[in-house]
């Protein structure tokens, strides 16, 4: 993986947690002190939220990376899937505390104040979050790190939310300040659907799950290795995705004949096939078997 890029998306990550702080922080104060606006509040938490998101997934892009050791075999890939399990985790809380402001204002609702200022500061947190958060996910998909692109839907997210928060604001101004309740309830609605589909992915992937992607690969992979003419037959593919990357491990049969020489290019020959066509397989075991004919079912007894 192209380390200069991995750099480059770790200081946008950084530049996002400050950015993200500073918007929640004002919208808060300003929803909290003055404007008196669940929504704004709600969205001001949910900006810091994300920038909490943010930290997790910038330690996780830090942990990743490193090489494996005597303690971690097969190296840190899976850290990046524990921090999105992680910020999922911190997404689910703050719904659930957005939820609860929202339903306190429905059932005893107030004026809202200066709602036309907040409006202002709402939508400039909208057109930041959305450029950051298209930055992070065509980023994410280049380097293939499933922390990132939830970052990125999350930053996203948070710019969706801004906008609804400045409708509400102006809904409120015009009379209807039911608006401003109605709003944080979507905003929490939003945040966990993505916290809970983000824990699934990333418990399937905790516990090497293998999704249709990497069942479409694990067939591709074996229809590849068989059609090599020393390999007379392939099975036993097993993959795993871990973070950014797949590992796995292939059984082939070959000539019981073969030297353990033409064994081992046979191995690299297939390591390399494999690693063109799908660049994201890290590391691929290929374990050469005797091959066995086939037992015909018309043999006499």
């Amino acid at each position: 993986m192209d380390d200069a890029r991995v750099d480059n998306v770790e200081k946008a990550a950084g530049i996002t947690i400050v950015l993200l702080v500073i918007l929640g922080v004002t919208q808060v104060v300003l929803g909290e002190g003055i404007a008196k606006s669940v929504a704004l509040t709600a969205n001001g938490i949910d900006c810091i939220g994300d920038g909490f998101v943010s930290a997790i997934v910038w330690a996780g892009l830090k942990f990743f990376r490193k090489s494996a050791d005597d303690k971690f075999h097969y190296g840190y890939f899976k850290m990046e899937n524990l921090a999105s399990a992680a910020a999922a985790v911190v997404m689910l809380l703050l719904a659930s505390y957005i939820g609860y402001r929202a339903y306190m204002q429905l059932t005893n609702p107030h004026e809202i104040y200066l709602p036309f200022v907040g409006a202002a500061v709402a939508l400039i947190a909208a057109v930041i979050a959305w450029g950051i958060g298209l930055y992070k996910f065509v980023k994410g998909r280049k380097l293939q790190l499933d922390s990132l692109r939830l970052d990125a839907v999350n930053t996203l997210k948070d710019g969706t939310a801004s906008f609804l928060a400045v409708v509400a604001l102006i809904l409120s101004a015009k009379g209807y300040p039911i608006a401003d309740a109605v709003v944080g309830f979507i905003i929490a609605a939003i945040i966990a659907s993505i916290g809970f589909t983000t824990i699934k992915e990333a418990g399937f992937m905790l516990v090497d799950a293998c999704d249709a992607e990497c069942f479409i690969k694990r067939i591709h992979i074996q229809s590849m290795v068989e059609e090599l003419p020393s390999v007379e037959s392939a099975h036993v593919v097993r993959l795993r995705r871990t973070g950014p990357v797949i590992q796995g491990e292939i059984e082939i049969e070959v000539s019981d004949t073969m030297s353990v020489h033409k064994a081992h290019e046979l191995r690299l020959t297939i390591q390399r096939m494999v690693k063109d066509q799908f660049s994201d397989v890290e590391r691929l075991t290929v374990v050469a078997v005797p091959y066995k004919e086939p037992i015909s079912t018309n043999q006499c007894t």
